[in-house]
C-alpha cells in the first residue's frame, strides 16, 4: 500500500520495481539499492522510497480504516487479485476493493462509451445483456459508474442477474456522480467496486484515464457500445487492444455523432462489429456456456468424459476441490512437476475437459 502511494511517479516503474524485487517489502529493505534492483528507476523514485515515511504512515491508516469500513486491500500476489489485470506491464500494485463478485469469474465482459447514451446506445445495451445472460449464465460485467453507457450497463447487468463491478477513480470513502449511490449501494451486494485509489482520493480528471486501463486490464473482452469520436470510451478500447485483449464496437448510423467513434474504430479494424450478443458469443467462443451449464444443473459428471490417464485424473481431481488454480497452486496441489503438467493440461484441454484462461487460470469445465 505504501508502494501504492508512490505510484504517481510511474505506474509502470512501480509495478516493474515490485515485480523485479519480488515484494514491496523488499523494496524498502533494499531502498539504498533501488538502482541495482531495478537499473530504469528514476533518481525521483529512487529518492522517493529512500524518504517513505509519509507513505508508509498513509498506508498504516488506511489499512485500519479499510478494516473498519470493510474494504479489502488486495495486492498484487493476493489469489483474489484479478489475474486477468496481473497480466498488464503497467497493473496496480494493490487494489481497493468491496463487494461479493469473484474478480476472477469465468467470464468477464467490460462495456463502455459515451457519457451521453442515446436511445439507441440504451436499447443495445439492453439486448445485449438480456441475450447474453442467455448465452452465457456466467458473466461478470464491468464498467466505470459514469453516466451514460457506463451506468446503463451496471443497471442492465444487475436487471438481468449478473454481477457488476464499478471500476472507480477516487477512493472508496465516496461515490462519483453521486446520482448513482444508489446503484452503487445495490452494487454492493450483486458485484462490488473496485479502485486503485486510497480514501481520500477525489476524481480528478487523470484518475479516469488512469482508471481505464483497469477496465480494459481485467476483462476478456472490451465492447464499445457508443462513442464520439474522441472519448475516453476509444481510450479504454485502445488500452485493451494494447493489452492483445478483443474489443468490439457496435456500429451506428453514418453521420450519427455518438456512433462515429465506434464506426471509425470498426472501419481501422480496431474492433470487431457485433449486432448482437449471438455475434459475441460466437465470435469469444463462448457460444456453449448456457448448454454446458444446463447439463451441470440436470447432474450430468465429468465421469462421463473421455477416459483419463492416472496423473490426468489427478488434475482434475485437483480442480474438482479448487478450481480455476494457477498453474503455480496446481503444481502444489498435485505435486506434479511443471514441465508434465503442462503437457497434462494441454491434453485435457484437447479433450474439452479443461479451459486455460488469461493469467495462467485453469477451470474445470
Amino acid at each position: 500500500m505504501a508502494l501504492t502511494r508512490l505510484s504517481y511517479f510511474s505506474s509502470a516503474d512501480i509495478t516493474a520495481l515490485y515485480r523485479e524485487a519480488g515484494s514491496a517489502a523488499a523494496v524498502f529493505d533494499n531502498a539504498g539499492d533501488i538502482g541495482s534492483i531495478y537499473p530504469h528507476a528514476s533518481p525521483r523514485l529512487i529518492q522517493s522510497i529512500k524518504n517513505s515515511s509519509e507513505a508508509i504512515d498513509r498506508a498504516k491508516a488506511e489499512y485500519e480504516y479499510d478494516l473498519r469500513n470493510g474494504i479489502t486491500p488486495l495486492a498484487m500476489h493476493d489469489n483474489r487479485y484479478p489475474a486477468r489485470l496481473r497480466e498488464c506491464p503497467d497493473a496496480p500494485v494493490t487494489l481497493y476493493y468491496k463487494g461479493t463478485a469473484d474478480l476472477n469469474a469465468l467470464r468477464v465482459v467490460s462495456i463502455v462509451g459515451t457519457r451521453r447514451c442515446t436511445v439507441y446506445g440504451r436499447d443495445l445495451i439492453h439486448r445485449f445483456i438480456t441475450r447474453l445472460r442467455q448465452l452465457c449464465p456466467d458473466v461478470l460485467i464491468t464498467s466505470g459508474l459514469a453516466y451514460g453507457v457506463d451506468i446503463c450497463a451496471h443497471r442492465e447487468a444487475l436487471s438481468a442477474g449478473y454481477d457488476t463491478v464499478g471500476i472507480l477513480a477516487h477512493g472508496l470513502d465516496t461515490i462519483y456522480p453521486n446520482a448513482h449511490r444508489a446503484d452503487a449501494g445495490h452494487m454492493l451486494s450483486h458485484g462490488g467496486l473496485l479502485t486503485e485509489y486510497m480514501t481520500m482520493t477525489q476524481p480528478f480528471a487523470k484518475n479516469f484515464i488512469q482508471r481505464n486501463r483497469i477496465i480494459a486490464g481485467m476483462a476478456d473482452a472490451t465492447i464499445l457500445v457508443e462513442s464520439a469520436s474522441h472519448g475516453g470510451g476509444l481510450v479504454t478500447a485502445r488500452i485493451a487492444s494494447d493489452y492483445h485483449r478483443d474489443v468490439f464496437a457496435f456500429p451506428g448510423a453514418v453521420g450519427a455523432p455518438y456512433s462515429e467513434g465506434c464506426n471509425k474504430l470498426i472501419r481501422s479494424n480496431a474492433a470487431a462489429l457485433i449486432t448482437s450478443a449471438d455475434d459475441f458469443a460466437k465470435d469469444m467462443g463462448w457460444a456453449d456456456d448456457a448448454k454446458i451449464d444446463e447439463a451441470r444443473k440436470n447432474g450430468i459428471e465429468r465421469d462421463m468424459f473421455p477416459s483419463l490417464s492416472d496423473d490426468e485424473k489427478t488434475v482434475v481431481d485437483a480442480l474438482k476441490k479448487h478450481n480455476d488454480l494457477q498453474l503455480n497452486m496446481l503444481t502444489v496441489q498435485t505435486g506434479i512437476a511443471v514441465g508434465k503438467l503442462s503437457s497434462l493440461l494441454f491434453s485435457l484441454e484437447m479433450k474439452g475437459i479443461i479451459k486455460q484462461y488469461a493469467g495462467g487460470t485453469c477451470h474445470l469445465m
